[in-house]
């Protein structure tokens, strides 16, 4: 809004400067906050709540700053503008004279271009104007742009065949932690053994001492020690084969079940396997047993075995004595995510982007304009997606939020570019692209240098967590900011259709009506200026 607001005529009235800075920055702010907005509320699709508590958060901070912008800074703008006509001093408010000619003095007031009756260029944007908006549209700096982004595309899609999945229970503590050790120590001297799985047989009338129900219950047993990834050299820990066994050296019979549920509790204060069965009120009300996973070193193995086991309790009950058990360890809340992370993320990036596709549609008046922005929002992801799969960044949850993130800012940069582009006035592509580089170029490399420096402390946290947020952001910054003042500009000189079709009517009926000449200073005062170098 401020880059909008310098590029007003500065004798114009307040009113008449902010509606121009609103008709050039409100629909693209609009667009982006939007895409934004929606692309963090389509991440409470996903089934992690982490995930969804961060993303109705910051869709509603991002509500706010836009209801800020449009209002509360307007508001601001309006104030300064007032304060510019009065060639008020800028923080004492105190009237200041004039500067002569074009000087640009100190705590001066009424400094400005006097042939484009605009505030003074800034550097950058002239450096945007002159050097590299020509630069970037002649032939061979095309095909070279083109050239990068077939090796950019390449890269990514290679690492996005690369991206590992799952979270390395050490990276959830802090650097130095002897939590970190001790999870590298298991690796080192007990990676041959996975979890020790819980089977609970939740089912409070389970005949345990009917001969049938042993026998379907050890042909489940079996199912489960023959499991690829089970120990089948090491017999499930049952406190019920046990007990059979005690029955039989004590001589009392276990198939009854007045004998069964009598002796039961002076053989689990005995045997140690109180903890595994809840025998209360002469009831069993569930019981545990436990099967040993073996082989377990990645990711991968963990949503296998994980799979496996649950499928194979679901063919327990499936037995001609139906055995109902569910599979459980304490590590099986990390290993769930593993068993859809994949694709939720697939599944909130698709939603998300047609989505944008729909925002870029309604607001952007040319609809294949509207599909470069959507084009450009799945570049970024796969970029981002690729790279962080080789700068060492797994696909868990925290990563998740992350490419939820990627969305939402991927669509800033080629947003505001595509809009710029088919609103220009310009008659050529390559005048059109200069032209939105021009007017966005500074303010988009002010918001990337910003928001990076804002997240590079992050890079030296000790913990997994905040690095990976700043990797992650860091690509999507980046590669937004390179879609914005590089790639897309460049793609869009492709296309001549990818213009405005109003500015086409209005300078088609210009040139067609007749003309007539205006005296400069009957022109000058119709648009309500007057000559600052008269008295």
């Amino acid at each position: 809004m401020i880059s909008c607001w310098q590029k007003t005529e500065v004798h114009k009235a307040v009113e008449v400067r902010l509606a121009e800075t609103y008709k050039e920055a409100g629909v693209s702010i609009t667009i982006t906050t939007l895409t934004d907005v929606l692309a963090f509320y389509i991440g409470l699709l996903t089934p992690f709540h982490s995930v969804q508590s961060f993303c109705m958060y910051t869709s509603t901070a991002l509500l706010f700053c836009y209801i800020f912008n449009i209002i509360f800074f307007g508001a601001c703008l309006a104030l300064n503008g007032r304060r510019e006509k009065g060639n008020r001093h800028w923080l004492t408010c105190m009237k200041v004279p004039e500067a002569s000619g074009d000087a640009i003095a100190c705590c001066v007031g009424g400094a400005y271009d006097r042939n484009t009756r605009k505030e003074f260029e800034m550097p950058m944007d002239s450096f945007f104007k002159n050097y590299y908006g020509p630069f970037l549209t002649r032939v061979w700096v095309k095909v070279l742009v083109c050239l990068i982004y077939a090796g950019y595309l390449a890269v990514g899609i290679y690492g996005c065949f690369q991206i590992q999945e799952g979270l390395d229970l050490k990276h959830l503590a802090v650097d130095g932690s002897y939590v970190g050790d001790y999870y590298d120590k298991e690796d080192e001297f007990f990676s041959d053994f996975g979890p020790n799985v819980m089977l609970v047989i939740k089912d409070e009338h389970f005949q345990y001492w009917n001969p049938t129900v042993r026998e379907s219950l050890d042909s489940c047993l079996e199912n489960f020690q023959n499991l690829t990834l089970a120990d089948s050299d090491l017999p499930p820990i049952s406190w019920l084969h046990v007990y059979v066994q005690y029955g039989m050296n004590s001589g009392f019979d276990v198939d009854n079940e007045t004998q069964f549920k009598s002796h039961l509790t002076a053989f689990l204060n005995y045997s140690g396997f109180s903890q595994d069965v809840n025998f209360t009120n002469n009831q069993i009300q569930a019981s545990r047993m436990f099967v040993q996973s073996v082989n377990i070193r990645t990711a991968i193995d963990e949503k296998n075995m994980l799979n496996a086991f649950r499928e194979t309790a679901v063919e327990c009950g499936k037995l001609q004595t139906p055995i109902d058990l569910i599979v459980y360890h304490p590590a099986f809340i990390y290993f769930d995510q593993y068993a859809v992370i994949i694709s939720n993320t697939i599944q909130n990036l698709v939603v998300a982007t047609c989505a944008m596709l729909v925002i870029s549609l309604l607001l952007i008046p040319n609809p294949l304009c509207s599909l470069w922005v959507t084009f450009s929002i799945a570049s970024v992801i796969v970029g981002v997606a690729g790279f962080m799969a080789l700068w060492d960044v797994s696909l868990d949850s925290v990563s998740m939020i992350n490419l939820v993130i990627c969305i939402g800012f991927s669509v800033d940069f080629s947003a505001h570019i595509s809009y710029a582009f088919v609103s220009s006035e310009k008659t050529s592509v390559n005048e059109k692209a200069t032209d939105a580089i021009t007017k966005l170029g500074y303010p988009i490399v002010q918001g990337a240098v910003s928001t990076i420096a804002g997240v590079v402390v992050l890079a030296a946290a000790k913990s997994y967590i905040f690095r990976t947020f700043f990797k992650i952001m860091f690509l999507v910054i980046l590669f937004g900011a390179v879609h914005g003042i590089v790639f897309i500009p460049v793609f869009l000189t492709f296309l001549g259709t990818c213009s405005n079709s109003r500015v086409k009517n209005k300078q088609y009926s210009d040139t067609n009506k007749p003309q007539r000449t205006v005296p400069v200073m009957d022109h000058a005062m119709k648009e309500g200026f007057t000559n600052p170098d008269c008295p």
